[in-house]
């Protein structure tokens, strides 16, 4: 019975590992669809969210067939819940993800202001290595490679600040584009978001390892400064 149990568990861990890693490929190239105003890209990814969808659903169900007809040991019963709401976290990032391709499809043709092309993607990529340490530190059951990327969170917020600060101008230069600076701040939005998100699988983490749940500092810049609002 142990064993049918640790291989089942072990088939969770690994789909867990499978989704992140689909869900840090599609924070990159969705950025770089909507930089590119690459429509068919932005629609794949658009696409993609059903699965991750009934793929997380799937994980939870899973989890809680083993729970009811396994009875697991408390050490048993962190990793679970570490499982189900890690998936949980990587859906939502995955709605941010089909939320960026909804916002690059209605943008139109104009192209995407040179800010934005050439830190856009940066942004997204300090989100995605966030997004892969954490992944990481649940695999090898890291609680200190856990402790550690929050504080990169400062990284994607502080280009997120300053990109926000470049809306804030151009609506004030072209305050009849307000509408189409509205869709820009929403995809800004949505990839500051999938990295706070990280910072919840970082929390889950820890508690899988030493059985202790803590809210961890999402980093110094929380929110727009209060010049820019």
């Amino acid at each position: 019975m142990r064993e049918s149990f640790d291989r089942e568990l072990q088939r969770l861990e690994d789909e867990v590992l499978r989704m992140g890693s689909e869900v840090e490929e599609h924070l990159v190239k969705v950025t770089d669809a909507f930089i590119h105003r690459d429509r068919v890209t932005a629609e794949r990814m658009i696409g993609a969210d059903q699965s991750i969808n009934e793929r997380r659903i799937k994980v939870g169900l899973d989890a809680l067939t083993l729970i009811a007809t396994q009875a697991p040991m408390a050490r048993d019963m962190r990793l679970i819940a570490a499982i189900m709401e890690i998936v949980g976290e990587l859906e939502r990032i995955h709605d941010y993800i089909k939320g960026i391709g909804r916002i690059s499809l209605g943008l139109g043709p104009e192209p995407i202001p040179a800010a934005f092309a050439q830190h856009l993607p940066e942004m997204a990529e300090y989100a995605r290595e966030m997004l892969h340490l954490s992944l990481k530190a649940f695999a090898d059951r890291d609680a200190a490679l856990a402790r550690r990327i929050p504080a990169e969170d400062d990284k994607v917020d502080f280009l997120f600040n300053h990109l926000y600060g470049e809306i804030v101008a151009y609506m004030m230069a072209e305050p009849r584009q307000i509408h189409w600076a509205n869709h820009l701040e929403w995809a800004l939005h949505n990839l500051e978001r999938s990295a706070d998100r990280t910072i919840n699988i970082c929390e889950w983490v820890i508690y899988m390892t030493t059985g202790v749940y803590s809210e961890m500092n999402m980093g110094e810049y929380e929110a727009p400064p209060a010049n820019q609002l």
